[in-house]
């Protein structure tokens, strides 16, 4: 029996045997012990380990582990509590944090997908850092970084010198021919990506090159060798049926699910020249990326499934793809690498980041909102967060196929948005409220003015009447901050039809309440808050923070500004989805309390539906034609638990109508 055994994070594993068959060859029956104390027969090394943490024995084909420690195992996604016992099969991961273990009987482990392209990308990695160290002792690195459009001569210098130092390092050498094949097949499939993307232009848009070297290749190609490698491209392409599906992402999955199958099948046509420049090529792109542009981050930042990047440290990247955080096997060379691509994501927007000021929010060429923290507050080193938006904005549609929003929910929108209601999305981090704002933009009338206020600009309205405001922070003085709350006040006075706020962190609040109050109707801004009544406690405290009011006074501003409530959830399986639209009707003047009632709610946790309570502006968008009430509520679905009076829908005692009562207020309707 052997046990196969890693820490999580490192990608070499050790291997544990033991001999559990006699000289007749018939099975022993031992028990492997595994702990950190150093009598057990696997020892693990972690204080995360109970002394005596598991006992393993092999039952025929299959292995039987009792869990004999203070701490839980995971065998597969299953969770062994203390004094349990179960039964599995050699091919399931058994996880005793912080290490992972395989268990076999005679053959090698299986290797996932993901753990071979990380031990892949992280050998490939190596020698990228190998190769820097030593044109740092060569070249003016720093000089070239600094250049922001650097020359064709330059290029071909750092091209040239990879070269040199790949010819010094023996990477090409017969002894490491096994590896290098490993390395083409990856590399191969970089290559086929970004092609693919290319191709598609991220679903049929212009790509915004990233940087100055977005798009180069490299400059010392040979044609020849060029075209074996489109050749073989080419035959991948048609062996993985890349021309069926039409999506970008689906192709992309195709070629992360399929390609590492697929590929020893055209082995035969790699001769040593053709892998060998193949390799090169992606060495100097690496290379000029680390240079020039963003490093390893810049394939990342181009496909478009990818909506979140995280570094943790210079050697751990990850990514979230359809709401699913995973390991991206890419790496910086070094801290001070990673350092310097910050510093150059932040310039491009005038902003800097250094240990004066070791903080810093910014946006790429595309977008992206970034958020940048170096030490020596960040202890572990320079940390990035990316979070990429559509290069197509989504549009209501677009959420409805998503299953984000229903088509009912969306024609009460757009109809509240028309009749100039404000309207406040509230939600968590990342769950879709930039999404969802952008979205209903589209439903604002072409000749009104609109003017955003956000602290980095992220919002793409549909209008072209649109002035974008942007915070900006101290200099090294300590002048010339402009917060949120300034740039509110200075909107007002920019005769807005329209006021947008990104997001209200803090006393902005209060002028954007001030605002809605003062006839800037149908404006719009995010919050974070869990639910449609927590937004309410929230706005209390950003309010307290601009000024010290009595809370019967913020609720007094906030019942006579804010009609609707949108709120936003990010549900266990990644999906983005409207749970709540909420009408604030007024202020209960015996308690001081806010009444928001629900229009629409995720009461069963999968779909948004209405409850059947009636906002109390209704007859003005069934007045203007702006709403019919038959496509908001479906007749199966109004069975209402309490009737209302139809002649004074404002004053309804109920917060719920039956179906005469929205038939009355359909133009048309016979109201007998």
């Amino acid at each position: 029996m052997k046990i196969w055994f890693n820490k999580i994070n490192e990608s070499r594993r050790s291997i544990f045997e033991v001999d559990d068959k006699d000289e007749q060859g018939d099975l022993l029956e031992i028990a492997v012990t595994i702990g950190r104390d150093p009598a057990n027969m696997l020892v693990l090394e972690s204080p995360l380990v109970s002394r005596r943490h598991a006992v393993v024995r092999r039952s025929g084909n299959n292995f039987e582990l009792q869990n004999v420690g203070l701490n839980i195992c995971m065998v597969g996604e299953s969770e062994i509590g203390v004094g349990e016992t179960v039964t599995f099969d050699g091919g399931m991961p058994v996880r005793i944090w912080p290490f992972t273990l395989s268990f076999e009987l005679e053959a090698v482990p299986q290797v996932s997908r993901e753990e071979f392209d990380n031990h892949v990308r992280k050998v490939l990695a190596n020698l990228e850092q190998r190769i820097h160290k030593l044109l740092l002792e060569r070249l003016d690195l720093v000089g070239m970084e600094s250049s922001r459009t650097p020359d064709q001569k330059s290029i071909l210098l750092l091209e040239n010198n990879i070269e040199d130092c790949c010819r010094e390092m023996q990477v090409f050498s017969p002894a490491n021919e096994e590896l290098l094949n490993n390395v083409v097949g990856l590399v191969l499939r970089d290559l086929l990506t970004n092609q693919i993307i290319l191709e598609g232009g991220q679903d049929g848009t212009k790509l915004a090159p990233l940087t100055c070297n977005e798009f180069d290749i490299p400059a010392t190609l040979i044609p020849e060798r060029e075209t074996e490698l489109q050749n073989l491209m080419r035959m991948l392409k048609e062996k993985l049926e890349l021309d069926v599906p039409t999506d970008t992402s689906e192709k992309i999955r195709i070629v992360d699910q399929k390609a590492q199958s697929v590929f020893p099948l055209f082995q035969r046509f790699l001769h040593a020249e053709l892998r060998k420049y193949i390799i090169l090529r992606a060495l100097k792109k690496d290379l000029k990326d680390t240079v020039f542009g963003f490093g390893p981050l810049q394939d990342l930042l181009r496909v478009p499934s990818i909506t979140e990047i995280m570094v943790v440290a210079s050697d751990q990247i990850y990514v979230e793809t359809d709401g699913v955080i995973e390991r991206s096997g890419r790496r910086f060379i070094s801290d001070q690498v990673t350092e310097s691509v910050i510093e150059r994501i932040v310039a491009q927007v005038g902003r800097r980041i250094d240990k004066s000021q070791p903080l810093v929010d910014a946006r790429l060429p595309d977008g992206s909102r970034v958020n940048a923290i170096i030490p020596p507050l960040s202890v572990s080193g320079p940390c990035l967060t990316i979070r990429r938006f559509p290069v197509q904005r989504l549009t209501i549609e677009d959420l409805i196929n998503r299953r984000s929003l229903t088509s009912s929910a969306a024609a009460f929108l757009r109809a509240a948005v028309g009749n100039k209601r404000n309207i406040l999305v509230s939600g968590g981090t990342g769950s879709g409220k930039t999404t969802m704002l952008n979205a209903m933009s589209s439903f604002i009338p072409e000749k009104e003015r609109i003017v955003t206020v956000e602290d980095t600009a992220e919002l793409k309205m549909h209008q072209e009447h649109v002035v974008t405001l942007e915070t900006r922070p101290a200099n090294v003085e300590g002048q010339g901050a402009y917060t949120a709350r300034d740039l509110v006040k200075n909107a007002l006075r920019m005769r807005p039809d329209r006021l947008i706020v990104g997001e209200c962190r803090g006393g902005e609040a209060l002028d954007m309440l001030q605002a809605m109050n003062t006839g800037h109707d149908g404006s719009m801004t995010t919050v974070h808050a869990n639910s449609a009544t927590e937004v309410i406690e929230r706005l209390e405290l950003l309010v307290l923070m601009a000024v010290d009011l009595p809370v019967t006074a913020i609720h007094r501003q906030i019942a006579s500004a804010l009609d609707l409530i949108v709120q936003l959830s990010r549900l266990p399986d990644g999906r983005r989805m409207v749970t709540q639209i909420a009408e604030v009707e007024r202020m209960d003047e015996e308690t001081g309390d806010l009444i928001v009632n629900d229009i629409f709610n995720a009461r069963d946790g999968i779909s948004l539906q209405p409850t059947g309570y009636l906002p109390t502006f209704v007859d003005q968008l069934v007045d203007k034609n702006l709403l019919d009430l038959r496509f908001l509520y479906s007749e199966e679905r109004l069975e209402p638990p309490a009737r209302g009076n139809p002649d004074r829908l404002k004053r309804i005692p109920s917060n719920r109508v039956d179906f005469s009562t929205i038939q009355k207020l359909i133009p048309g309707q016979n109201e007998s």
